[in-house]
C-alpha cells in the first residue's frame, strides 16, 4: 500500500496541474469584449481604449463587439448567457445595471446575481444646463422661474440619467415643467441653445465646449459633492430641497457570474494599469469624466449602492416602469 502512495501522489499532481496551468496562461486565445451602445459612444471610446491596452499586456486580441439596442438589454443579455470562462467581457454604464430594473418592468437578466464585478473604469458627472436667454444663474433661480412660469418651463433628456436626474429634480421642489424625450442627449443639448426647451441635464463631455464658450450656462452637477473638473460649480445636493442628491453616469467592466478569481484579478490589476497611464486618464479628462480604479469587492459594493440610489430617485420622481 505505502508503495502506491508516490504514484497516487504523482497522479493527483497531473490532475490539478492542467487546471491550474490553464487559469495561469488566460487568455490563450481571442477575447470579446460586449459594448451594449454604438459605436463612437464615450462607452465605446474608452472600451477601445482598454482593450489596446490588454491587448498589450496579455498578448492576446481584445475584440470589442458593439451591440445596442433596448437600452443597453440586448448587450446584457447577450454576456449573462455566455459561459463564465473570461472570454466574453462587458463594459457598460449605469444605464444596464443601475437604471433599467427601474425603468423596466422585465429585464432578461438580473443586475447583481447575472455578472462578475471586475473592473470600475471611469465617472461621468451630470449637469443642469440652460439656455443664455433663460434668465436664472442658480438652480434656485431656475426653481423661482419654473414656479412663476408654471407649464412653460420644458426640459429634455437623451438617456437614461439625465430622465431620472430631471424627474427627481422636478419632484422634489415642486416644479411643473414640460418634459421632452430626445433620441440622445447632443439633440437636446441643440435645443437648448436654439432656445426651443428651457433646460437639459448633460454630462460633461457633451456641454463642456458649450459652457466654455458662454452658450450654455451650467447650473449644478448631480453629485454628492463638487466634481474637480468644475470646483467652482455647485453640486444639486447643495440646494434647499435637493440634500442628499447623488445621481452619476459610470462605465465599468463586467462579466457572466461565476467567473474565476484568477481571472477576475488578474483582469483587474490589468484595467487599472491601464487607468494609470498618462495616455489614458488624458482621453477620460477629455470626456470630461474622472477615472475610478477599484477592486472587484469595491465594485460589487458599488453596484448595490448604485441600485439603491437610483431605485430611490427613480421611485422618489413617480417614473413608471414601462
Amino acid at each position: 500500500m505505502l508503495r502506491k502512495l508516490p504514484w497516487l501522489a504523482a497522479l493527483a499532481v497531473a490532475a490539478i496541474g492542467p487546471h491550474h496551468a490553464f487559469a495561469q496562461a488566460y487568455p490563450t486565445r481571442s477575447v470579446r469584449i460586449v459594448v451594449p451602445f454604438a459605436a463612437g459612444s464615450a462607452t465605446d471610446i474608452i472600451a477601445r481604449i482598454v482593450a489596446d491596452d490588454l491587448r498589450a499586456t496579455f498578448n492576446q486580441p481584445f475584440v470589442v463587439e458593439n451591440k445596442p439596442g433596448a437600452s443597453a438589454q440586448i448587450g446584457a443579455d447577450a454576456v449573462a448567457k455566455a459561459p463564465p470562462d473570461g472570454y466574453t467581457l462587458f463594459v457598460t454604464t449605469n444605464t444596464s445595471h443601475s437604471a433599467n430594473p427601474f425603468l423596466f418592468k422585465k429585464l432578461p437578466y438580473d443586475p447583481i446575481k447575472d455578472f462578475t464585478p471586475i473592473a470600475n473604469i471611469m465617472r461621468i458627472p451630470v449637469v443642469i444646463v440652460v439656455g443664455p436667454k433663460v434668465p436664472v444663474n442658480t438652480l434656485n433661480e431656475l426653481v423661482a422661474y419654473a414656479k412663476a412660469n408654471p407649464g412653460r418651463v420644458s426640459f429634455g433628456y437623451g438617456n437614461s440619467i439625465g430622465q431620472v436626474v430631471g424627474a427627481s429634480f422636478a419632484k422634489r421642489t415642486g416644479i411643473d415643467v414640460i418634459t421632452v424625450p430626445y433620441k440622445s442627449t447632443p439633440q437636446a443639448i441643440t435645443d437648448v441653445l436654439g432656445g426651443q426647451i428651457s433646460y437639459s441635464v448633460a454630462d460633461f463631455a457633451s456641454g463642456q465646449a458649450f459652457i466654455k464658450e458662454g452658450r450654455l450656462k451650467a447650473l449644478a452637477v448631480s453629485s454628492a459633492k463638487r466634481s474637480p473638473l468644475m470646483p467652482d460649480l455647485p453640486a444639486m445636493a447643495e440646494t434647499k430641497g435637493l440634500e442628499g442628491f447623488d445621481l452619476i453616469a459610470w462605465v465599468g467592466m463586467l462579466g457572466p457570474a461565476g467567473m474565476s478569481k484568477d481571472i477576475v484579478d488578474k483582469l483587474n490589476a490589468a484595467v487599472r494599469k491601464a487607468l494609470a497611464k498618462p495616455e489614458v486618464m488624458e482621453k477620460i479628462a477629455s470626456f470630461a469624466a474622472e477615472e475610478a480604479p477599484g477592486t472587484p469587492e469595491e465594485l460589487a459594493a458599488f453596484l448595490k449602492d448604485q441600485l439603491a440610489s437610483w431605485g430611490n430617485s427613480v421611485k422618489e420622481a413617480g417614473i413608471q416602469p414601462e
